[in-house]
C-alpha cells in the first residue's frame, strides 16, 4: 500500500515544503525517521525486530506547524494516523481515558482506511453484478430457462436482445425512477451508530455490529417496492460486503498499523512532573507510566485482535513553557530520542504562509470568493501589512502561531464575506490601504478581548 521505495528523505521535506514553512530541522528529523521504517522493512533476519522507531518530540509554542508536519507525513504516505492529547487522560480520577483507547482508535482508522481502498477495487465487478440483477427482476427468465432446458434456441435468442436492450436503457438512468419489488433481506439493517458511554470504551464492543445480528432477518416474508436506482445501490452494496473479505481486510489494516501507523501526541508536556507545593501530580505521573509500555511496544488488545505497538511511529509535541522534557520520567524520554525546538513564527515567516503554501490562506479565500463569482486579488503590499498585524498581535496577546492569520484574514474579509453574492460584486482587490483601514483600529485598542484577535 505504501511507497516508500520514492520517498528518501529529501523527497519528504520538498514534499513538506509545499505546505509548511520553515522548522527545516523538524522536517528533516521526521523525514529521517520515515525513511528508517522503509529502511527496517528491506532486512531479514531476527534483527528486523530489533530496529525500533526514532520516535520524535517537537517543542515549540502553539502554531508553528507541530501538527501540520505529523499530519503531512501521514498523508504523504498513506499510513495510519491519529492524533490524542495526552492532558485527555488525566481529567478523570488517577487516570481518565484509557491510554491504551489511542492504539484502539488507530487501529479503527487504519480498518475505515484499508476498507475503502478494497471498496474501490471491487466496485467495478459489484456493479456489474448489481446490474445483472436488477435486470433479472426486470426481465425474469421463464422456467425453462432457470431449469436449463431451452429446447426453442430462437426464444432465448429474443431473450437476450431483449434483456441488452434493456441493460441499455437501464446503464442510461431512464429506468430509475421505475418501481420494482426487491427481496427483503436487501432492506439494509438501519444505520445506527452508538457511542459507548463511560467504562464500556474499554471494552471496544462493535454495537453496529451486534445490532446488524439482532435485526437480521426480520420481515423475511414480504418484498419491498422501491425504484430501479435505489435497488441497484443497495445491491451494490450487498456485493461490495460480499466481495471484501473480512479477514484480509482485519489483516491487512493490522498489518498497516504495526507497520507504518503514526500516532501523534499532542501537549505531552501537560502530563510531565511539576512540583505542587512540595509533591508530584500523582495523576500526570500515572498516565505517564500507563503510556510507557505502548511507547516501549507491547500487545494491545482490540476488537480486532492483539495489536504490538514495537514498530509504532510515535512523535509527541509540547509547548513546554512551565516543564522541560526532562520533566517526563527518565524511561519515557529515553522512548523519545529525538528533540527538536521549533522556532515562533515571524513577520517574514507569515508572508511566505500567505502566498508559497500549495493550501495558502490567500489561495483559499480566492477560492471561495471565485464560487461567489467574484475574484479575490491581494497586493504584495497588502500581504506584507496583513503579515504585519498578523505578527504584531501574537506580540500583544497570546503568541498562537499561523492560527493568528485565519483571525487577521477573517477580520479583513468580513464584509465582504457576508455581503456575497452581490450583483455589484464582481472583483475585489486587497491593498495595504485597505488592510490598514480595516485592521488598525483592532490591533490599536487596548481592549483587544473583544475582538477575535
Amino acid at each position: 500500500m505504501l511507497n516508500y521505495v520514492h520517498l528518501t528523505p529529501k523527497r519528504i521535506v520538498e514534499e513538506l515544503d509545499k505546505y509548511i514553512i520553515g522548522q527545516d530541522q523538524a522536517k528533516r528529523c521526521v523525514a529521517i525517521a520515515l525513511r528508517n521504517r522503509w529502511r527496517r522493512q528491506q532486512i531479514s533476519g531476527d534483527i528486523k525486530g530489533e530496529i525500533i522507531p526514532n520516535n520524535i518530540i517537537l517543542i515549540g509554542p502553539t502554531g508553528v506547524g507541530k501538527t501540520e508536519i505529523a499530519r503531512r507525513i501521514s498523508r504523504l504516505t498513506g499510513a495510519p494516523f491519529v492524533k490524542v492529547e495526552a492532558s485527555k487522560f488525566t481529567e478523570v480520577g488517577y487516570v481518565g481515558r484509557d491510554v491504551e483507547s489511542m492504539v484502539r482508535e488507530l487501529m479503527n482508522y487504519a480498518v475505515s482506511q484499508i476498507r475503502e481502498m478494497m471498496i474501490e477495487e471491487v466496485r467495478p465487478e459489484a456493479e456489474k453484478n448489481a446490474t445483472e440483477m436488477i435486470l433479472d427482476i426486470l426481465l425474469p427468465r421463464s422456467k425453462k430457462m432457470k431449469q436449463n432446458r431451452v429446447s426453442d434456441n430462437a426464444e432465448y435468442d429474443r431473450y437476450l436482445r431483449s434483456r441488452e436492450k434493456m441493460r441499455k436503457k437501464l446503464l442510461s438512468g431512464s429506468l430509475d425512477d421505475k418501481e420494482i419489488e426487491i427481496e427483503p433481506e436487501l432492506d439494509t439493517t438501519p444505520n445506527l451508530e452508538i457511542l459507548p458511554g463511560p467504562g464500556l470504551e474499554l471494552l471496544d464492543l462493535d454495537f453496529t455490529e451486534m445490532l446488524t445480528n439482532i435485526f437480521q432477518g426480520k420481515g423475511a416474508s414480504r418484498t419491498i417496492k422501491t425504484t430501479v436506482h435505489t435497488a441497484w445501490k443497495r445491491y451494490i452494496e450487498t456485493e461490495i460486503n460480499r466481495l471484501i473479505s473480512k479477514d484480509k481486510l482485519i489483516e491487512t489494516a493490522k498489518n498497516s498499523v504495526e507497520e507504518n501507523g503514526i500516532i501523534f501526541i499532542d501537549e505531552i508536556d501537560k502530563i510531565a512532573n511539576i512540583d505542587k507545593q512540595g509533591g508530584l501530580d500523582v495523576s500526570r505521573s500515572g498516565v505517564q507510566r500507563d503510556l510507557l509500555p505502548i511507547v516501549e511496544g507491547s500487545k494491545v488488545p482490540t476488537k480486532y485482535g492483539m495489536i504490538d505497538t514495537s514498530h509504532i511511529l510515535f512523535i509527541a509535541a509540547g509547548a513546554f513553557h512551565s516543564a522541560k522534557p526532562s520533566d517526563l520520567i527518565p524511561e519515557l524520554q529515553g522512548r523519545f530520542p529525538i528533540r527538536v525546538e521549533l522556532n515562533s513564527l515571524t513577520k517574514e515567516d507569515f508572508e511566505r504562509i500567505l502566498i508559497e503554501p500549495e493550501n495558502s490562506l490567500t489561495k483559499q479565500y480566492q477560492e471561495m470568493f471565485r464560487s461567489e463569482g467574484v475574484e479575490l486579488t491581494f497586493m504584495l503590499s497588502a500581504i506584507r501589512e496583513i503579515a504585519r498585524f498578523a505578527a504584531l498581535a501574537n506580540e500583544k496577546m497570546e503568541d498562537i502561531g499561523a492560527r493568528r492569520l485565519h483571525t487577521v484574514m477573517n477580520t479583513l474579509l468580513d464584509d465582504f464575506l457576508f455581503e456575497m453574492p452581490s450583483e455589484t460584486l464582481k472583483s475585489v482587490k486587497i491593498t495595504k490601504k485597505m488592510v490598514t483601514e480595516y485592521l488598525n483600529p483592532v490591533i490599536e485598542s487596548e481592549d483587544l478581548s473583544r475582538f477575535i484577535l
